[in-house]
Order: C-alpha cells, then sequence, then structure tokens
C-alpha cells in the first residue's frame, strides 16, 4: 500500500468501507470503526474547543484501556503532539515530562490522577481526569470534528521519553512520517495481518513497541486491537482463546511467562500464527520451546524509541538466526561504526547506527543531544553488535549503562540521584545483574555517610517512593568503599551484588512475570 498522509485518513476510510467490524477490544467493550472514528473526530472537537492550536502538546497517561487509541489518535486527528507517559510513574517524574515537553492538558486514568495532579503542578499543565462514565458522558456532548489536520509529513507527532545515556528523560521527537511509514512497514513486512484478523495489545500503548506494533499496526491493517492491561499468562492465554489472536508481540520474559505456564496446554491457541519479540535478547532456547508448544513463528528484532522503533527484524520468508536481530527493514539503513566514526569490518564489534524514514526528527528542544545522537545523519543506538557475511547483526554487549528489566528501561543515573538524596548516603552505584525472570536486575551498592545508619530496606523505600516500581533496587548492599579508576571515577564493571543472604532479606518483593 502507498504511504497514507495521516492516521486519521486511515481510520475514517475503515469507518468507510467497513463500518461495524470490531477496531478496540477490552473484554466486553468493543468499537467498531465506525464508533472509533467518531469518538476520535469528537476528541479532536473537544480539543480545539479547548483551544489547542496546532503542534500544542498533550499527555497520555493511561494504561492499555480504549481511551489510550481514542485520544491518541484524537489528539493527532486535531493537529496536536501526544506525549505518552508511564502511569507508574510518580509526580516528580511526571512533573519533568510535562515540564520539558511544555504540554498544555494531560488525560489521566482516574487510578493515578493524584500522581498526575502532584506533577502538574507548577507546570501549567491542566489535567483531565478519565473515567469512563464521565469521559463518555463528556464526549457524547460534543459534536464530531468533520475535518482532520492534514500534518506535514515531517511535523512532529509524538514525543516519547527515553533518558539515553544522560540519565535525564529526552523527548524523541517522532513525526507523522516515522510512526505512519514505520507502521506500514511492520503491517507489510513482518506483522502481514489481514483485515479484520485479531493484535494483541499486551505491551504498554506508552512505549514505542506497543504503539507501532500492535496499535498503530492494527489501524494500518483494519485489524482488532484486543487490548490486555496487565500482563499475566493466565489472562494472555484466555484472550488469545476467545478473541481468536493471530498476532501476539512481547518481551522475552512474557514468553518465558507462557511457555512455563502449566495451564497451557488447555488453552485453543491455534489461531496464533506469527508472534514478535524485542526489547530484549530472547533466550534461543525459549524461542525453539515457544514455537514447539504454540505452533506459531516468533520473530525477534531490534528497535529504539529514537527508531519509532523498529530498525531490524528476522523477516518472514528469509533464514532466521535464533539469537540475531535479523537485517534492517525496508526504508532502514544499518551500520557498524567505530568509536571514531569509521566503518567497522564485517565479523568484528562495532556501535549500531541507523538512518532512514525512521528515525526521530531530534530530541525535543535539546540540540546539543540531537547533535550527540545524531551524526551526518546516522543515529548513534549505542548498541554494540557484530553482522557476519549475509547481513545479520547481533548484539554482543550494551554501550549504554542501561538496564533493560523485563522490556523496562532503567537508567541507573536516575536512580542514584534519589539515593544521593536520602541524608545516610555517600555515594551509590547502581548495576544491572543476571536474573532469570526479568533478564536483568536492578542493584544498588551504597557507601554509607560517616556515623550514618540506613538499612538496605530503608534505602529501596526511599527510591519506591520516589521513581515507578519497576526501578527501584531489587538488591541493596551496603559497602565501605566503590571500586574508582585513576581519575576518581566510579568503576562500574567492577561491581557486583554479594549473595543474597535470605529471600527477601535483601532482594525486596520478587518480580513477577510480565510485570513491572
Amino acid at each position: 500500500m502507498s504511504t497514507p498522509r495521516s492516521f486519521a485518513a486511515v481510520i475514517t476510510e475503515h469507518a468507510r468501507t467497513r463500518p461495524d467490524a470490531p477496531a478496540v477490544r477490552l473484554d466486553d467493550t468493543v468499537l467498531t470503526w465506525r464508533a472509533f472514528d467518531d469518538a476520535t473526530a469528537r476528541v479532536a472537537a473537544l480539543l480545539r474547543a479547548e483551544g489547542l492550536a496546532v503542534g500544542d502538546r498533550v499527555a497520555l497517561v493511561l494504561p492499555n484501556v480504549p481511551h489510550f487509541p481514542v485520544l491518541y489518535h484524537g489528539v493527532l486527528r486535531a493537529g496536536g503532539v501526544v506525549v505518552p507517559m508511564n502511569p507508574l510513574l510518580r509526580g516528580r517524574e511526571v512533573a519533568h515530562h510535562l515540564a520539558d515537553s511544555g504540554a498544555r492538558l494531560a488525560f489521566a486514568w482516574h487510578a493515578v490522577a493524584d500522581a498526575a495532579h502532584a506533577g502538574a503542578a507548577g507546570t501549567g499543565t491542566r489535567v483531565v481526569v478519565v473515567e469512563p462514565s464521565a469521559t463518555a458522558e463528556l464526549l457524547a456532548g460534543v459534536r464530531p470534528d468533520p475535518h482532520p489536520h492534514e500534518p506535514d509529513p515531517q511535523d512532529v507527532a509524538v514525543l516519547l521519553y527515553t533518558s539515553g545515556t544522560t540519565g535525564t528523560p529526552k523527548g524523541a521527537a517522532l513525526t507523522h512520517r516515522n510512526l505512519i511509514s514505520n507502521a506500514v512497514t511492520n503491517h507489510e513486512t513482518l506483522a502481514q495481518v489481514r483485515p479484520g484478523e485479531t493484535i494483541l495489545g499486551a505491551l504498554p500503548l506508552f512505549h514505542a513497541f506497543g504503539q507501532t506494533c500492535a496499535m498503530n499496526t492494527a489501524v494500518i491493517a483494519g485489524a482488532q486491537l484486543t487490548l490486555l492491561p496487565r500482563f499475566t499468562p493466565e489472562a494472555a492465554l484466555a484472550v488469545v482463546e476467545r478473541d481468536r489472536v493471530n498476532l501476539f508481540s512481547g518481551v522475552p520474559t512474557m514468553y518465558v511467562a507462557l511457555l512455563n505456564h502449566p495451564g497451557a496446554e488447555r488453552c485453543d491457541v491455534s489461531s496464533l500464527r506469527r508472534c514478535v519479540s524485542g526489547g530484549a535478547s530472547l533466550p534461543v532456547e525459549v524461542l525453539r520451546g515457544f514455537e514447539e508448544r504454540f505452533g506459531a513463528v516468533v520473530l525477534e528484532g531490534y528497535g529504539l524509541s529514537e527508531t519509532s522503533p523498529v530498525a531490524s527484524f528476522n523477516h518472514p520468508g528469509a533464514e532466521r538466526r535464533p539469537g540475531s536481530i535479523g537485517t534492517p527493514v525496508r526504508g532502514c539503513e544499518m551500520d557498524l561504526r567505530s568509536a571514531d566514526g569509521s566503518p567497522v569490518p564485517e565479523g568484528e564489534v562495532g556501535e549500531i547506527v541507523v538512518r532512514g524514514e525512521n528515525v526521530m526528527k531530534g530530541y525535543w528542544r535539546n540540540e546539543a543531544a540531537t547533535a550527540a545522537a545524531i551524526v551526518d545523519g546516522w543515529f548513534r543506538t549505542g548498541d554494540l553488535a557484530t553482522r557476519d557475511a549475509d547481513g545479520c547483526y547481533r548484539i554482543v554487549d550494551r554501550a549504554k549503562d542501561m538496564i533493560d528489566r523485563g522490556g523496562y528501561n532503567v537508567y541507573p543515573r536516575e536512580v542514584e540521584e534519589v539515593l544521593y538524596e536520602h541524608p545516610a548516603v555517600a555515594e551509590a552505584a547502581v548495576v544491572g545483574f543476571p536474573d532469570p525472570l526479568v533478564g536483568e536486575e536492578v542493584g544498588a551498592a551504597v557507601v554509607l555517610r560517616a556515623g550514618a545508619s540506613a538499612t538496605p530496606e530503608e534505602l529501596q523505600a526511599h527510591v519506591r517512593a520516589n521513581l515507578a516500581p519497576y526501578k527501584y533496587p531489587r538488591r541493596v548492599w551496603i559497602v565501605s568503599e566503590l571500586p574508582k579508576g585513576p581519575t576518581g571515577k566510579i568503576l562500574k564493571r567492577a561491581i557486583t551484588p554479594p549473595a543474597p543472604v535470605e529471600q527477601g532479606a535483601e532482594q525486596g518483593p520478587p518480580a513477577r512475570p510480565g510485570t513491572a
């Protein structure tokens, strides 16, 4: 298909040609394409009545509920810029996102409204609480706007906040061209779902992976998006069976949980044709075990928020390389570069660089960070890989300190800054360590101030009170000093967590599959 100019045009066309087909579902709540188109048009009318100008930012602090795609595409239809936010964020984190983006409005799910209000205080952002019955009544009183905004392809559509290497969240500015072309490419070359088929929306929609590979791919394909607000293997299998899901996208921890679920044999998952894995490396034995048990092909790939996100994949019809991230997707180029920017020979390790229609416009209002990240048109990912003779890439390490906890990015500096706010902490170093359940777990080595006292549990509680639940260190250990290099820089590579004293003593509550 040719690349459409806007998502609104695609939704309106589906509403015209297949008005009664399901577009979005959550349990017994189903929006047809006609209802979905109507709802987004009412959101656009509401926003314009509020004085929203083209380019104004609107934050969404919502879980995976039908209101997310309705508001997301309603904002785009009105010409606004969507700022998706993790509903688990605390007030201080919300405040940064709102202040940095300059969001005029924030739609916040009623269950997390307190954190949204706390974060909005002093930012000038007005919070609109989203409660199903009240929101439906509000939209019912608005006449649908029949004239969707026609964006320029290079206009910013979404700001996705990512901390990168600095620990300070930056807004990756993704354009309409970035998002639409990546969704079209994902649909045509990877997902290959047909109109009326079903995609499971178990990944968080505030994340680029869930937005492109589930929500926006469903829009492009005319497929049904069936939502799962909180992943558990029981719930996911039940939805696959009930809604005859054809495509599932997930992170490795989800595949581990599904593979190990004892009740899987009793579920009819025969409709499941293809699965997509990203966000972290999928163990080969998990990939093979999943395919054998569920009879669905798993395609592993790679991407980042800054690349909309899909950059490479093991493509359908091509020889798959377990443990590999495959080859670049259509419209995208990848290469390996050394620290000085020169090309790296085949078989040697280099930093992945990406350019193409999927690469962000830049970091929002941050020219220095943009110039450091995009050099001569190539986006520097910070990930190290090798490339074989067939052009397949294989990640070997991360140049960044980022911890990938079950598909959720945890940036050590952000956690360290909170630890340093504790009056008993003199020094802190946050590192990742292997965990069989979530891939990487968060740990913190802490040096206390002379004469001060604090327990690991107290420090964990301090971080939990200030950051999202998935970010706090499950292991905290007190040390007399941290290893340092000749310049005084802390040598994180020399830090390893001691063996746990006993279950729960220093680890904190155990993680659950597919949760944060």
